[in-house]
């Protein structure tokens, strides 16, 4: 083991973290669409608002049940409150990648980011 590692020279641990580093930099561009920069908002199958994802807002969407309750901040956004029974779409969580979405059925209202490109996924093949 202590072989290999004595062949290594400084410049190859050099170009090993520029390489590792362009690597991880790279990710957020080139993966699932590149980086986050809207939420739409649905309700009953259609557009109620499109939101850019660089400042905080609260929006409040009717549906059949009640009142969905959306944050947007800077880079992502959340169900905060849906008057569902399960609460499925409110323990989704932050969004913060495209293609990420959280359907709050029984209230009929999603909450979907999206990028600068298209992503697909196995439903969209």
């Amino acid at each position: 083991m202590k072989l290999w590692l004595s062949l290594i020279r400084p410049g190859d641990w050099l170009v090993a973290l520029l390489g590792a580093a362009l690597v991880a930099g790279s990710v957020p561009l080139f993966w699932q669409g590149g980086l986050a920069d809207r939420a739409i908002v649905r309700q009953e199958g259609k557009v109620f608002a499109e939101v850019d994802l660089k400042a905080k807002r609260q929006l409040e969407v009717p549906g059949p049940l009640g009142t969905t309750v959306i944050a947007v901040e800077p880079g992502r956004a959340r169900v905060v409150a849906d008057p569902g029974p399960r609460q499925y779409c409110v323990k989704q969580g932050w969004l913060m990648r495209p293609g990420e979405i959280a359907i709050c059925a029984p209230n009929r209202v999603s909450l979907q980011i999206t990028g600068r490109t298209k992503v697909y996924d196995s439903i969209s093949y």
